[in-house]
């Protein structure tokens, strides 16, 4: 059979044929079209100031803020803290040069809690930390590595940590979260807080349905800004970051702290591999109860972490693992007269340890009867000796090829970003890798 158009005789199964190919053909780009469809969202800065900005950390080292005021920055957001007992070593310093030179300044802090009690925590060690300090911009939660939290989870620590910071400090706070999380993880009903976005590479930041838009933009990782050796993360800021209330961040009350039993001893204790709360309380003289009271964090006594810090109160006249573990700490309680640099002398240490082992924000200032941990052994806090970058894992990436690159190692990178299997990375996730200066 043959079909007949306009005197032109086609046969039937060449003209099907082609009429099927040409159908199929629609089809595969029309699937094409959609499948790589991304929403394309309004979003733009909260307002038509804006402000240069940079973000430091110990990252940066030593800062001439005299020269980075000259280059036109006119905010520095600095890391304050990290967890719930890392502070960066150079805040103090990064804090009163920046101020001192006339910059806006803004504090954030590094999530890496895995339950909302940790949450409450880290947002309360957050707030000690900065306390009597005097910020210009918006307290931020920096919130970026989820190890297997679910998406609900992750938003409900979100949630927890961004309303204990703002009860805590009487402070207006923010969201810095890469422009993918806020478009696939972060709930709307985390937009009643600003958002800082980051997103390298782009003319401008990539839109989401929950924010119209934005306070922040880390536009780069490798700026160059005069007073700063090496790269730093340079950004755009309106407004919107600003506080109306500059006063100083109040001081926390500090938690009572229970009397300890005649012949006693409180040490820290790091947590190893296949620790379990009972042998500690079995080695240490005490009961798992005593050390869950001490610990608040631990909200499931059969669940704790290799590289957790317990607290554990001991009987010394019986103990003898106390002095002779290299992974615990001696506590000392603070007598009138004392000084950091004496302690440390006594105890064949140095200032700068018992600074980051305490959180002291001032040296020079201890107080009679305060607790001041003293590390036995070597402590092995990931991070505080090395810088760290983010880096966007790109397809083909190994953890393995990653720590070579940067001279480090696959089981540092996975503590630090809390990667259960080692083997498993995905493409276009920002991990934090261990840049040591070797």
């Amino acid at each position: 059979m043959s079909i007949k158009f306009n005197n032109t005789v086609y046969n039937n199964n060449i003209f099907f044929k082609k009429l099927k190919y040409n159908f199929l053909a629609c089809f595969l780009v029309l699937f094409f079209i959609f499948a790589t469809y991304i929403p394309s969202f309004a979003f733009g800065p909260s307002s038509s100031i804006i402000y240069q900005g940079i973000d430091v950390s110990s990252w940066q080292g030593n800062i001439n803020f005299a020269l980075v005021k000259d280059a036109g920055i006119d905010i520095v957001y600095m890391k304050s803290s990290e967890g719930q007992s890392y502070i960066d070593p150079y805040f103090e310093q990064n804090y009163q040069n920046a101020k001192a030179n006339g910059l806006k300044v803004g504090f954030y802090h590094y999530v890496t809690a895995r339950t909302v009690e940790q949450a409450r925590t880290q947002a309360n060690f957050f707030a000690r930390v900065i306390s009597g300090k005097e910020p210009d911009c918006r307290l931020a939660m920096d919130f970026e590595s989820f190890g297997n939290l679910s998406v609900n989870e992750i938003n409900e620590i979100s949630r927890v940590f961004l309303e204990t910071l703002q009860s805590a400090t009487n402070k207006d706070v923010l969201i810095y979260s890469n422009s993918y999380t806020a478009r696939t993880i972060l709930s709307s009903s985390l937009s009643i807080y600003p958002l800082w976005v980051a997103n390298y590479g782009v003319s401008e930041p990539g839109g989401n349905d929950k924010w119209s838009t934005w306070v922040g933009w880390q536009y780069t990782s490798t700026g160059r800004v005069s007073g700063i050796l090496g790269n730093v993360d340079r950004d755009q800021f309106t407004d919107g970051v600003l506080l109306s209330n500059t006063s100083p961040i109040p001081t926390p009350e500090t938690p009572t702290v229970p009397e300890a039993p005649e012949n006693s001893e409180t040490i820290v204790y790091t947590v190893k591999s296949g620790d379990t709360l009972s042998e500690i309380a079995k080695d240490y003289g005490t009961t798992v109860n005593s050390i869950v009271s001490l610990n608040t964090f631990i909200t499931n006594p059969n669940l704790i972490y290799p590289g957790q810090q317990l607290t554990i109160r001991t009987n010394s006249l019986t103990n003898n693992n106390v002095n002779n573990n290299n992974s615990s700490s001696t506590v000392y309680t603070v007598v009138r007269g004392d000084t950091l640099s004496e302690i440390a002398t006594k105890y064949n240490t140095t200032v700068s340890n018992l600074v980051t082992l305490n959180n002291i924000s001032n040296p020079n200032l201890i107080y009679p009867g305060q607790r001041i941990i003293i590390s036995n052994g070597i402590n092995s806090n990931l991070g505080n000796e090395c810088g760290k970058i983010l880096y966007t894992v790109k397809r083909g990436d190994t953890l393995s090829g990653i720590a070579a690159k940067y001279n480090t190692t696959v089981s540092e990178i996975a503590t630090l970003n809390n990667i259960s299997n080692p083997n498993l990375i995905y493409a276009g996730s920002i991990i934090r890798v261990p840049n040591c200066k070797k």
